[in-house]
């Protein structure tokens, strides 16, 4: 004879989105640690924008990190994703 076992599980949404959204910036943080710079074909990828879009909008802002080694250039990390957040609020 069995005997039917009944389980309620009750999930509190908001905890579940503030977990999620946690650990992703977890995650992020995780993987652009592996980076200390980017190049120029990782900066087209992280921007989902064209060379020529990058120079036509903030490549030679002043305040865009960069710097030049031989004939590529390289993006450091950190600065740079904290001004494409900056520049970005700002374009219009």
């Amino acid at each position: 004879m069995s005997i039917p076992l009944t389980v309620n599980v009750k999930v509190d949404k908001d905890e579940m989105l503030r977990l999620c959204r946690e650990q992703i910036a977890t995650s992020v943080k995780e993987f652009d640690s592996e980076f200390v710079f980017w190049d120029s074909a990782e900066l087209k990828k992280r921007t989902c924008m064209s060379w020529s879009t990058i120079q036509e909008t903030f490549f030679f802002d002043p305040r865009f990190p960069k710097r030049k080694v031989g004939g590529k250039w390289y993006y450091p990390v950190r600065e740079s994703r904290q001004f494409l957040e900056i520049w970005l609020e700002e374009y219009k």
